[in-house]
C-alpha cells in the first residue's frame, strides 16, 4: 500500500527566455541591407494541475527541482527563437501551493482551479532588428531574455469532505466510519491506528448522501506538534462540519467532558475558526454502559452541550445504536448551510513578488576605493544589452540611469562633477548635464559581413 504523503517542499524554475541576436544583412546585390537579428523565444512555464488519479504528494515526497525549458536564443535573418516547453506538475485535487519561507497561499487546488500558472517562463529579447532608427542604422546591441522565476515551495494536502470526524485516539472513529461508509480503515485497539485521512462516502435512503473524513486522533498539544494532530489538523479546515466523537464509557479511563473540552481547545489554538463550524457529538460506546443512553453521563455530556446548539447523540458502533439518526441530522444541517467548497485564496504573487525583487538597486559609497557603486538584477541586465563602449550606448544607459531615479541617489550621496561611478566592473566619470542626443555612427566597417 503506497505510503501516505499530504505535504512536500520542492523548488520550481520556469523558463528563461531567448537572447535577442546581433546581426546585418549583407547580400551581393542588397547594398545596406541593415540589422536582420531575430528575437528569442519564450521560456517555459510551471504550471500545477489537478489529477483526480492521484491523492497523495508521494511523488514529492524527497522535494527535487522542477523546471520548464528555457527559449532558444533569436538568430540571423530575422529567425524567432523556438519557445521553451512548458512544465506540468501534477497535484491531488485539494493541495495548496504555499511559498515556502512565508507560508502565503499561491494557489489552492480546489473548486474551479483546476491548471494554474504559478511561474511564467521569461519573455524573449528583441533582436536588434528592433533598434534600427534614421539616426541609429546599425544598431549594435540586443535585448537579452527575460530571466527565469525560481521559488521553494510546500505543497500541502488538505482533503476535500463535507465532515471531520475527530476526536482523541481510540474512540471509535474508525469502526464508525467502517459502519456508516464504503471506507475499510485498519481497525484495531491501540493508539494511533489511524496514520492518514481516511474518506468514504455515505449513501442515505431518501436523503442528501456526503462525504466523510476520519481524521487521525489528535491529542492534548495537537496544536504545538504532539503527536500526529498537528500533522493534520489542517485536513480539518476543509469540512463543512465536524462529528466529535468521544468514549462515553471511559474504557482508557478518561473523563468524556475533559476529552470533548481537550480537543476543542486544540482545534481553536490551531484555527479560531475551526470552532464556528458546526458540530455534533456521538457519545460512543454507549454498549459498556450499564444504563446505556440513559446513563448518567449521557445526561451530563447533553446538559452541557445542547444548550450551546451542539446535538449529542449516545451512539454503538457495535450494536449501531444511534447511529442512524445521527448521519440524518447531518445530512439535514448539510443540506441547511453553505455549500460553497473551502477554497484559499491567493496570498502571495509570484511575478510581482519576485519582479520587485528583480529590480532592485544600491547605490553606496565605497570609501577604500573612492568610488561611487551601483549594483543589483536590474543594473545587470540592463548593462547585458547596452553598448557602453559606444557613445550612443553609454548615452542611452544614462538616460536609463536618470528615469529610474539612479542619478538621484547618487547626488543624495554628494557626487561630483568628475566623481568614478563603478557598475559590474564598468567605470566611467560622472557629468550631470552630459550631451545624450544620439550621434550617427553608422561606419559599416564596424560590422562583420554576413552574406549567404
Amino acid at each position: 500500500m503506497p505510503v501516505f504523503v499530504d505535504k512536500a517542499r520542492i523548488f520550481i524554475q520556469s523558463g528563461k527566455g531567448g537572447d535577442g541576436h546581433i546581426s546585418f544583412r549583407r547580400e551581393k546585390y542588397v547594398p545596406n541591407g541593415g540589422p536582420d537579428g531575430g528575437d528569442g523565444g519564450k521560456g517555459g512555464d510551471i504550471i500545477f494541475a489537478v489529477d483526480k488519479g492521484i491523492n497523495t504528494l508521494a511523488d514529492f515526497h524527497y522535494g527535487g527541482k522542477y523546471k520548464a525549458e528555457n527559449g532558444e536564443d533569436g538568430n540571423k535573418r530575422r529567425m524567432h527563437g523556438k519557445n521553451g516547453s512548458d512544465l506540468i506538475i501534477n497535484v491531488p485535487e485539494g493541495t495548496v501551493i504555499k511559498e515556502a519561507e512565508s507560508g502565503k497561499v499561491i494557489a489552492d487546488m480546489s473548486g474551479d482551479n483546476s491548471k494554474v500558472v504559478v511561474l511564467k517562463g521569461g519573455k524573449g529579447g528583441n533582436g536588434n532588428m528592433h533598434y534600427a532608427t534614421s539616426t541609429m542604422q546599425a544598431p549594435k546591441y540586443a535585448q537579452p531574455g527575460q530571466p527565469a522565476m525560481e521559488l521553494e515551495v510546500l505543497l500541502e494536502l488538505k482533503v476535500i469532505a463535507d465532515v471531520g470526524l475527530v476526536g482523541f485516539p481510540n474512540v471509535g472513529k474508525s469502526t464508525f466510519l467502517s459502519k456508516v461508509s464504503n471506507a475499510k480503515p485498519k481497525i484495531a485497539n491501540y493508539h494511533f491506528t489511524t496514520l492518514s485521512p481516511m474518506l468514504g462516502v455515505v449513501d442515505l435512503d431518501d436523503a442528501r448522501g456526503f462525504v466523510v473524513a476520519d481524521i487521525p486522533g489528535l491529542i492534548e498539544g495537537a496544536s504545538d506538534g504532539a503527536g500526529l494532530g498537528h500533522e493534520f489538523l489542517r485536513h480539518i479546515e476543509r469540512t463543512r462540519m465536524m462529528i466529535h466523537v468521544v468514549d462515553a464509557a471511559s474504557t482508557e479511563g478518561r473523563d468524556p467532558l475533559e476529552d470533548l473540552e481537550a480537543i476543542n481547545n486544540e482545534l481553536e489554538r490551531y484555527n479560531a475558526d475551526i470552532t464556528k463550524k458546526k458540530q455534533v457529538i456521538a457519545a460512543n460506546k454507549i454498549d459498556m454502559l450499564p444504563d446505556g443512553e440513559y446513563s448518567e453521563i449521557i445526561k451530563k455530556i447533553k446538559e452541557k452541550y445542547e444548550p450551546l446548539g451542539v446535538k449529542v447523540f449516545a451512539t454503538s458502533t457495535l450494536t449501531g445504536k444511534g447511529i442512524k439518526d445521527l448521519l440524518y441530522y447531518v445530512s439535514r444541517t448539510l443540506s441547511e448551510t453553505e455549500s460553497e467548497p473551502v477554497v484559499f485564496e491567493q496570498e502571495y504573487f509570484p511575478e510581482q513578488e519576485l519582479k520587485n525583487i528583480d529590480e532592485s538597486f544600491t547605490v553606496y559609497y565605497d570609501s577604500e576605493e573612492a568610488e561611487y557603486v551601483i549594483e543589483g538584477p536590474k543594473i545587470e541586465k540592463m548593462l547585458g544589452y547596452t553598448n557602453l563602449e559606444s557613445e550612443k550606448g553609454f548615452a542611452f544607459f544614462q538616460k536609463f540611469l536618470a528615469d529610474n531615479g539612479i542619478l538621484d541617489e547618487l547626488e543624495k550621496l554628494h557626487i561630483g562633477e568628475g566623481d568614478t561611478v563603478r557598475m559590474y566592473g564598468y567605470s566611467f566619470e560622472y557629468y550631470r548635464n552630459a550631451d545624450t542626443q544620439p550621434f550617427n555612427d553608422t561606419n559599416e566597417d564596424d560590422y562583420e559581413d554576413e552574406e549567404e
